[in-house]
């Protein structure tokens, strides 16, 4: 490898390294935040993971460390598996205990909202999200034989509203080998087409044959943070509804695949390297792929699974409910018992990187 891809490399290694961290990072600054704002002590906000390098300063009973693995950063409350200890967050009341373990969650599906908007900033306008474009139509297929163009916005199906790309999608998935009746605008035309949609498209084909989106309108700044808003939701969405798609076969494995630090590196590496779409800066890009680490890492936190937030949150949920608390011993047996199979599953993933890494496009270096 010469060196200016050496120097490219190592940049690359940097901004994912300090980018990931500063996600990972603010993931716990909601916890913390939440956390002194309900009144639970907080003995330690950490920069990065122990070892402890140094301490930065003190300040309203807290230590604010910096240490040594880079990877992002740990908020560590007084009392956290311990109701007995005063002041602290196993000791508080149940709700807010909830605000507490939501927060970090919460603070990254925000930060997703805060990038979206920048990028619909970026690239100047906003997608309408309650309409359906044609984008693309490919040769051959059931839409261009009915006389479907670029450009057509898709109102109706079998007389039915259409008001998004997802029941757009379900209901050609729905009709299979059936013709459908399409209601479309093409300018100040209203036009009606009949299209079958197939049950053995091609590969690289849908089911008729369209590249579908979403109209856009200009960017300003009482839209934008809404958009920003429907993006998280339905990448949110997407990434909740992947297991069930991957078992009904409507995705393809590669889709569901999960990568460690060094895959996520490697996507990281070709986003920096993909030429941009026209009219689209490059570090829309860049900002995308974080936006969607953040949600992920969000979402991911709130799965039941104990250690993680949502794992937590469920041993809440009896106390709210029943009015009965699991007994702290049990609670803490279970969460090191899941922290130990993150741990195993954790080494697993990021170790299938090497013996069995992602296939990307090769592209040149700048």
């Amino acid at each position: 490898m010469n060196s200016p891809s050496i120097a490219f490399t190592l940049t690359g290694i940097l901004e994912f390294v300090v980018a990931l961290a500063i996600l990972i990072i603010l993931h716990e600054l909601g916890h913390f935040l939440v956390a002194r704002l309900l009144k639970v002590e907080v003995e330690e906000f950490g920069i990065g993971f122990p070892p402890r390098i140094l301490t930065l300063f003190k300040a309203g009973g807290t230590v604010f460390s910096l240490n040594a693995i880079p990877l992002g950063g740990f908020t560590r409350p007084k009392g956290e598996n311990d109701p007995d200890v005063p002041g602290g967050l196993a000791a508080a009341s149940p709700w807010v205990r909830l605000g507490v373990l939501f927060a970090g969650a919460f603070m990254n599906l925000v930060l997703g909202v805060l990038l979206f908007a920048i990028i619909f900033a970026l690239i100047g306008n906003v997608p309408v999200t309650n309409r359906v474009e044609v984008l693309a139509i490919s040769p051959d297929s059931p839409a261009a034989a009915s006389g479907l163009q670029a450009g057509d916005i898709i109102t109706r199906i079998n007389d039915r509203k259409i008001t998004s790309t997802d029941l757009l999608r379900r209901m050609v998935n729905a009709n299979l080998d059936r013709p459908l009746t399409l209601i479309l605008q093409r300018g100040d035309q209203t036009l009606s087409v009949n299209v079958t949609p197939r049950s053995n498209p091609p590969a690289g084909q849908g089911a008729i044959g369209i590249l579908m989106g979403n109209p856009t309108t200009q960017v300003t700044w009482y839209n934008m943070i809404p958009a920003g808003g429907v993006a998280v939701y339905t990448q949110g969405k997407m990434l909740l509804e992947l297991p069930m798609r991957l078992l009904q076969g409507k995705a393809a494995p590669e889709e569901g695949r999960l990568v460690g630090l060094k895959g996520m590196f490697d996507m990281y590496q070709f986003v920096r390297q993909t030429e941009p779409y026209a009219g689209v800066p490059a570090v829309a890009n860049i900002l995308y792929f974080f936006a969607s680490i953040t949600i992920s890492l969000g979402i991911l936190n709130l799965l039941p699974f104990p250690a993680l937030d949502g794992g937590r949150i469920i041993f809440v949920l009896p106390e709210i409910i029943l009015r009965r608390r699991v007994p702290a011993e049990y609670e803490n047996m279970i969460h090191l018992v899941g922290l130990g199979i993150l741990l195993l599953f954790f080494l697993y993933i990021n170790m299938q990187d090497f013996i069995n890494p992602l296939v990307l496009p090769k592209l040149p270096y700048p």
